[in-house]
């Protein structure tokens, strides 16, 4: 968790005054000889509001009441279980020796002019992998070269509404609306919850790990 909330002050999650009003996701899944492990966070405004740990996610903010929160996160613990399984069967299949670690970071910011920009980065051990450019709602490639396993990855997203026109709505309008509400808040508590928006990001961040572990496992890494 420490080094999760060091990350989150690194990138400027806390700052203050007239910076942008900004909800990011980090999140990791690292696969190693048929396993795989997941880790990150979420913040609102500055504030640490979830926590991934494991196949466990942690409402650190009460922005939902417990009962709708558990529905919710036990929808994501079941995905993650599901997505361990078939990271174990292919590697039966297909052996990677080796650590295969992916890095997702996306959100949204809201600048003080009233305007927004989305973002939705991907990284394959440390090296930028592939980008979403949500104004038109393209995957692109940033992968050194001309790698065949990039190539497949860019074409699967781009043949799916889900991980485009879905996620470029997500990102630049259920995000950016969200986060609006927030700012015009005047001192009342919103009856808007932010848990969907925080769900949503997390479903759209497994989806698209999941489908880039699957192409690199059932290519044997190559």
């Amino acid at each position: 968790m420490l080094r999760l909330l060091l990350l989150c002050g690194a990138l400027g999650c806390g700052a203050g005054g007239d910076a942008p009003l900004t909800f990011t996701m980090l999140q990791w899944t690292q696969v190693s000889q048929g396993s795989s492990i997941f880790w990150g966070n979420a913040t609102l405004g500055g504030r640490l509001s979830h926590l991934l740990e494991g196949h466990n996610v942690t409402q650190v903010l009460p922005l939902e009441l417990p009962v709708a929160w558990e529905q919710q996160r036990s929808m994501v613990a079941s995905y993650l279980d599901a997505f361990s399984g078939l990271v174990q069967v292919f590697s039966k299949e297909r052996p990677i020796n080796y650590t295969q670690s992916l890095h997702c970071r996306l959100g949204c910011c809201l600048l003080p002019d009233g305007t927004a920009h989305s973002f939705y980065e991907v990284s394959l051990n440390g090296t930028a992998f592939l980008t979403f450019h949500v104004p038109n709602a393209t995957w692109e490639r940033r992968w050194p070269g001309r790698e065949a396993v990039a190539a497949f990855a860019q074409r699967q997203l781009m043949s799916w509404d889900i991980t485009r026109w879905g996620l470029q709505h997500f990102l630049n309008t259920t995000c950016v609306d969200i986060l609006r509400a927030q700012s015009a808040r005047t001192g009342k508590r919103s009856g808007r919850s932010h848990a969907p928006l925080v769900l949503g990001l997390t479903l759209g961040v497994f989806t698209v790990v999941g489908t880039a572990v699957g192409i690199f496992l059932c290519t044997g890494g190559s």
